[in-house]
């Protein structure tokens, strides 16, 4: 009988020479890279900042028989606009907001020119537009429109920044600036100036093109002050500070001009407001001054002031920790960022943050000038807190998709 023979078994083959195959890499979702450090400072700051506005305004509406919370649901409800603002910020990947940047910037201008047609007066700027029983400051928007724009066109020559290219950027800046000092608003313009400059630097401008850039500059704000481009309440603003006497509760000082002797006597209320806190503070609604609204503008340009004196020299301490988180983090999002783009974003609004938050503190304690401008996420107002929080989306944007 026959039989067949067994199957010879298959002979392995010999490894293959070379270095093993690499291995496929998974990708990984964007929201996986959110920085929540970030997020979570600036939801801790919004939240003290609707807080205070409550605190600094419900004495005075009850006293004028209206709803103490009124203004504090309104705060809430910017910072609920702010934070959805922010997750449709985050949601798009950044490279598309690059691309829409032009649009972005054009769509800007126009409502920077429909103040001069519609926009409402509000502390000596005329730079608010109302919309039915909503208002909003153009000059806000422009300060991310801007960033964008800058971070477009800079990453564009890809960090090869020429005389012509300078002369360009310097021309997309100035049109806002003028328009924005033009309606008034010197502390917004400032913003501006320091945004431009920060993204210069880390684009990587030569040293000698930023030495003529502020050569340029000084010359241009002497003859500004020398040709009487700015008016005298602009010139207070900017100098009172200077010759401020340095004790606390001095009241108006001896002098002909009254609205140098007004912002000297907020000056006074706000540095009076702030050593009366001391180290631990008077304790949450318990300051005199915040109640009795001795501090003007408090819930907006002196808001610093209530923390101070509820809270004292610990609660101001920890919340410029939570700034210095925020500062920290979006730095660390710039030098981890994929590409040029990417940094010049964060970049830009790091600059924007920083000097708004060294320039208000500074300002309620007498070492800057009154320039008007907001303590961000904290003072009250829907356009400044809907455009922080965009800002803040930006920069968890770039983060997300480092990787990507």
């Amino acid at each position: 009988m026959l039989t067949r023979p067994p199957a010879a078994r298959p002979v392995p083959a010999p490894p293959a020479s070379g270095p093993p195959a690499p291995r496929r890499q998974v990708a990984v979702p964007a929201w996986r890279h959110v920085d929540l450090s970030l997020v979570l400072a600036t939801a801790a700051i919004s939240a003290l900042g609707v807080l205070m506005v409550y605190s600094t305004t419900r004495f005075g509406l009850a006293t004028a028989g209206g709803n103490p919370q009124s203004e504090m649901k309104k705060q809430l409800i910017y910072a609920v606009l702010g934070a959805a603002a922010f997750v449709g910020t985050a949601l798009f990947d950044y490279r598309r907001y690059l691309a829409w940047a032009p649009a972005l910037y054009v769509g800007s201008l126009l409502m920077l020119l429909a103040t001069f047609v519609i926009g409402r007066r509000t502390l000596g700027a005329t730079s608010w537009i109302q919309v039915g029983s909503f208002q909003f400051e153009p000059s806000e928007v422009v300060k991310v429109t801007l960033v964008l724009s800058l971070a477009a066109l800079l990453a564009s020559r890809k960090g090869e920044v020429t005389g012509r290219l300078l002369l360009v950027v310097l021309g997309l800046a100035m049109v806002p600036f003028l328009l924005i000092f033009k309606q008034n608003a010197l502390g917004s313009a400032m913003v501006l100036a320091v945004v431009l400059v920060g993204m210069l630097l880390m684009a990587g401008t030569r040293g000698r093109h930023m030495v003529a850039l502020a050569l340029v500059a000084a010359i241009g704000i002497g003859g500004v002050v020398q040709l009487g481009v700015l008016k005298q309440y602009q010139k207070d603003r900017l100098t009172t500070f200077l010759t401020a006497p340095s004790g606390l509760g001095q009241g108006t000082v001896s002098t002909s001009n009254p609205y140098a002797a007004t912002i000297q006597y907020n000056l006074d209320q706000s540095k009076t407001a702030i050593a009366d806190g001391g180290i631990y503070g008077k304790g949450l609604f318990n300051g005199l001054l915040t109640n009795l609204s001795y501090v003007p503008n408090q819930s907006t340009d002196f808001i610093f002031t209530s923390v101070a004196e509820q809270f004292g020299f610990v609660g101001s301490a920890l919340l410029l920790a939570l700034f210095v988180l925020v500062i920290w983090r979006t730095w660390r999002a710039a030098v981890r960022s994929r590409d040029l783009a990417g940094t010049l974003i964060c970049t830009g609004v790091l600059s924007m943050l920083t000097f708004q938050v060294f320039e208000n503190i500074g300002m309620t304690m007498g070492i800057m000038p009154v320039a008007g401008i907001t303590l961000p996420f904290m003072s009250y107002g829907g356009s400044s807190m809907v455009v922080d929080w965009v800002a803040v989306g930006l920069v968890v944007n770039v983060g997300m998709r480092r990787s990507s």
